[in-house]
């Protein structure tokens, strides 16, 4: 009864003075200060000499989150100056590991996949909206054959085919569009929502199908967008919880797939053969190794992991292409005089094997995707002790590993004046252009992980499409994609940035992707006054 009259008599007095709701109050901040005070002690004077150094920060469980949120790669350059190329922060709670240049790409995306893996990092985020039994909710061995099917099904004759639909969804959309209007010289455009619905046309044309096509006129487009706020960030620790936006997804992503169901149903009713390249074709004539055709669900649920994860690196891509072009008119009219030289002054029809021949259309494509990666972050679990290499660190079970392409190719050692874009700097000969033996190098060398030859990469500083065992395997048609929809907008417009606006819109970092801030207007003129083809 002693101790108990000892902090009972205070705590009664306080009672007495105070309302419960200020002794709650004083409660928390009392354990807050406790907890920030132990958590910064622990960092001052425990440290293990075998882990990478802690980035220093305050509150515990929150850690470095605010700070790597809101940019990432101010985030990373600025720890690299202090802790090196490896270094430990803590994001929600936990650990995990990050490790930069070169040597720290190679290291996490070749990793062994005993040693690490994606699927226990993504699969709670894109499971619920890809669907069951693909991409990361299934063994890494299926995983591979799947990506295998996709890879295959992107054939030369097939992207040859796509060219045409693309470049028509394209003059369609400019056609139709109110933004656009024929009777007036100029106007303005929010480059990434105008981007953002051409890059789902067209793909949904030429990868989807023409029946998926059709209905992102009506009832898709509102799936989609449902669908696509399941990427929400707090969905990598909360997929589970009954929010509104994730009663709307799990509904879209039923209905969505019951969509797809009934296009393979009708397909296979109606005894049809093959008549075009679409992915869904494809699939649908897909078999495992074990000999069992690929079931009708499992092909409902990859096309829309096609569908889904393809979009949102297109559409990023395209809006800094345009955006970037704004603020460079010459580079602007240099495309378009490389059409006329190339192609010739009447400017026929883009054909996949002219395409091949517009250079510099592909070094500003390579230029934008150097400086504006979609992907900032790539993450692994570690599931077994990994030792760095040329340190004394090892990196146990409880950390996750971090990849930051972007950042290699942001380095001025890879890319003299690495914050100038400038496509001619990947001419022949260019001094902005650095050494980058590695790059020709890690070209060169090619693995099969399970779905095919692909070259490793993963020692080139330039990796915009990630690389090892989970190297985007869409990458082919995205440089078609965006390089069709490039010449399209050389060939009819003139892009200005705004009246006073100098440089270019930041970067919004609050999802998944990266992409340009929105709204990012610009200023649009006819090449031909009237053109509408």
């Amino acid at each position: 009864m002693g101790l108990f009259a000892v902090i009972a008599e205070p705590l009664q007095i306080l009672l007495g003075t105070y309302s419960i709701g200020v002794v709650i109050a004083a409660g928390l901040l009392s354990f807050l200060a406790f907890a920030v005070i132990l958590n910064v002690l622990r960092q001052l004077l425990v440290k293990n000499p075998t882990e990478p150094p802690l980035v220093f920060h305050w509150v515990p469980f929150i850690g470095s989150t605010i700070t790597y949120g809101i940019d990432p790669y101010k985030f990373f350059f600025s720890c690299q100056e202090k802790y090196g190329d490896v270094f430990t922060f803590i994001l929600l709670g936990k650990k995990t590991t990050v490790c930069l240049g070169v040597k720290g790409n190679d290291f996490i995306l070749n990793g062994k996949h005993k040693d690490l893996n994606a699927e226990e990092i993504y699969s709670p985020l894109t499971t619920p909206v890809f669907g069951k039994h693909v991409v990361y909710d299934c063994p890494n061995t299926k995983l591979m054959e799947q990506k295998k099917f996709v890879k295959f099904g992107l054939t030369a004759d097939a992207l040859r085919s796509y060219v045409p639909l693309i470049t028509s969804e394209v003059q369609s959309y400019i056609r139709n569009s109110t933004l656009f209007p024929s009777s007036r010289r100029s106007g303005t455009f929010d480059v990434p929502k105008v981007m953002a619905e051409i890059t789902i046309f067209t793909a949904s044309r030429s990868l989807q199908g023409r029946e998926v096509r059709s209905k992102f006129d009506s009832s898709f487009a509102d799936l989609y967008h449902d669908l696509d706020m399941g990427f929400s960030p707090i969905n990598f620790m909360l997929p589970w919880a009954p929010l509104p936006h994730n009663r709307k997804r799990d509904h879209a992503q039923q209905k969505m797939a019951q969509t797809y169901l009934d296009i393979i149903k009708a397909r296979r009713e109606a005894g049809k053969q093959r008549d075009s390249a679409d992915m869904l074709w494809n699939l649908m004539q897909s078999v495992y190794k074990d000999g069992t055709p690929v079931p009708d669900i499992e092909v409902a649920h990859m096309m829309i992991a096609l569908l889904m994860a393809g979009q949102h690196s297109s559409s990023s891509t395209s809006a800094w292409i345009l955006l970037r072009l704004s603020t460079r008119p010459d580079i602007m009219d240099e495309l378009y005089q490389e059409q006329l030289e190339v192609l010739g002054p009447d400017l026929p029809p883009l054909t996949y094997d002219t395409l091949q021949k517009l250079p510099l259309h592909a070094q500003v494509v390579k230029e934008t995707l150097r400086i504006h990666a979609p992907i900032h972050s790539i993450m692994r679990k570690v599931t077994f002790p990994m030792p760095v290499d040329g340190t004394p660190y090892t990196i146990p079970l409880t950390h996750v590993l971090l990849a930051a392409p972007g950042v290699t190719s942001q380095t001025p050692n890879h890319f003299p004046k690495p914050s100038l874009w400038e496509p001619h700097r990947w001419d022949d000969g260019s001094p902005l252009l650095g050494t980058n033996k590695e790059t020709v190098e890690a070209e060169e060398e090619k693995i099969d992980f399970g779905y095919g030859l692909v070259s490793k990469g993963t020692t080139s500083p330039y990796l915009p499409f990630g690389a090892g065992r989970h190297r985007c395997i869409g990458e082919a048609f995205a440089y078609v994609q965006l390089g069709v929809i490039l010449v399209e907008f050389v060939r009819t417009f003139r892009l200005r940035a705004l009246n006073g606006k100098d440089g270019i819109v930041g970067t919004d970092y609050s999802s998944l992707f990266s992409r340009p801030l929105a709204p990012a207007v610009v200023q649009w003129e006819w090449r031909q006054r009237g053109q509408k083809w």
